[in-house]
């Protein structure tokens, strides 16, 4: 029997969104911090066995608490955190499959041309959004090789943290940060779930079911 786990996670992403809107901190802090757990119990319900995309669930947990808490030090201490996350799901799309050469250079060119752009506002962040961004970028390029779906989740998770970064920069337009956290829980639910679904074990077919089809 299924879990309701991506109802449950639904719930906790609209309850995320309603607390960025109204600018809720204790909102935000109710329901943030359950985005990837919830995930994480999907994903175990469906594959019964720790990997390295539920690795990075975990990491992004720890990330999303810290980002929680206001200053450049948790900023800093949420980067670290996603950073596991990618290269945590970037080791897995690796294994699964290697991506096309072409998305690997597309991502790799936005990459270049997104701190190109905001390298002169980013300060004393410059490094550490280089190293972090060039980890997301070749996930999500990584992530073209499991599937369409989790492909859409890895160019969802750069277009969220690129917005981030625009923050970061000192740039602001109305609608971001509800934007960037609209983008982020799409991202994690159509990573998971379209792992999930890139990795289900298949039954074995029998001489009875080869005779049957």
């Amino acid at each position: 029997m299924r879990r309701p786990w991506l109802a449950l996670f639904g719930v906790a992403a609209l309850v995320e969104l309603v607390g960025v809107a109204l600018d809720s901190t204790a909102t935000q802090w109710l329901a943030k911090p359950l985005l990837a757990p919830l995930l994480l119990a999907y994903l175990w319900d469906r594959r019964r066995r720790i990997d390295p995309v539920a690795v990075g669930l975990v990491a992004a947990t720890a990330g999303d608490v810290a980002l929680l808490v206001p200053g450049d030090v948790a900023f800093l201490a949420g980067m670290g955190c996603f950073l596991v996350t990618q290269v945590a799901f970037l080791a897995a799309f690796l294994r699964h499959r290697r991506p096309p050469v072409a998305a690997v250079a597309g991502y790799l060119a936005a990459w270049a041309g997104a701190n190109a752009l905001l390298w002169s506002a980013l300060g004393p962040l410059r490094l550490p959004v280089l190293g972090y961004s060039l980890a997301l970028s070749l996930m999500a390029a990584a992530a073209t090789g499991v599937s369409r779906r989790t492909a859409a989740g890895g160019a969802l998770f750069l277009v969220s943290d690129l917005l981030i970064g625009v923050g970061a920069a000192g740039s602001d337009f109305a609608g971001r940060d509800l934007l960037v956290m609209t983008t982020y829980a799409a991202a994690l639910l159509l990573i998971t779930t379209g792992w999930a679904a890139a990795t289900a074990v298949r039954p074995a077919r029998t001489p009875d079911t080869l005779l049957i089809r």
